[in-house]
C-alpha cells in the first residue's frame, strides 16, 4: 500500500493560554525548529501551511475561529517515517511535555488515513476523518496507531486513556 499511498495525519490541540502568554513561550519559540526538522526528515512528503501555528492569518489552518487551537496536518511516505520523526528525534521531548502547553481535550484529537501519492488533504477533509473516527472507531477510512500493524513505537509512548477517549 505504501508505494501508491502515503500516510496523512492530523493532530489537533488547544493551547492552555494565548500565544503570547509565558506559559506557552517555550512551545512557540521551538515551533519553527520542530516543523523544520520534520520537513527535512527522510519520508516527509508535505505539511499544511500554518501547521502547528495557532492564531496565524492562514485561514486554512484555523479551527472554529479559535486562535488557541493548533492543527498539524502532514503527509508521510510510511508509518515508519512518521514514527521516526515523532519518537526518534527531539520532537519526542516536546511530545512528552505536551500537557504543559495543551489542554486535555477529553476526545479524540488525532487521526491518520491513507491518501493517494500526490494528494494534499485539506483541513476540512482531515477534520471529517477525525469526526468519522470518533463516530465509527478505527477502520480503513480513519484510524489511530493501534490500527497500523507496522506501528511499533507508539506502544511505548501512547497517550493516557483519558486523553484519547
Amino acid at each position: 500500500m505504501t508505494e501508491k499511498y502515503h500516510l496523512a495525519e492530523l493532530n489537533v490541540g488547544r493551547l492552555v493560554a494565548d500565544v503570547d502568554d509565558p506559559r506557552v513561550t517555550e512551545f512557540m519559540e521551538n515551533l519553527d525548529r520542530i516543523n523544520g526538522l520534520g520537513k527535512r526528515m527522510p519520508g516527509f512528503v508535505w505539511m499544511m501551511e500554518g501547521s502547528g501555528e495557532p492564531g496565524t492569518g492562514n485561514t486554512d489552518s484555523k479551527i472554529d475561529g479559535d486562535p488557541q487551537y493548533v492543527s498539524n496536518l502532514t503527509v508521510w511516505e510510511s508509518v515508519h517515517t512518521l514514527e521516526k520523526f515523532v519518537w526518534g528525534t527531539i520532537h519526542k521531548q516536546f511530545y512528552e511535555r505536551r500537557q504543559e502547553w495543551f489542554e486535555v481535550l477529553g476526545a479524540l484529537h488525532f487521526v491518520m488515513w491513507w491518501v493517494p501519492a500526490g494528494h494534499r488533504p485539506t483541513l476540512d477533509e482531515a477534520l471529517a476523518r477525525l469526526e468519522y473516527l470518533k463516530s465509527h472507531g478505527d477502520s480503513d477510512h480513519a484510524f489511530g496507531w493501534s490500527w497500523l500493524k507496522d506501528a511499533e513505537k507508539w506502544k511505548e509512548h501512547r497517550c493516557a486513556p483519558v486523553a484519547a477517549e
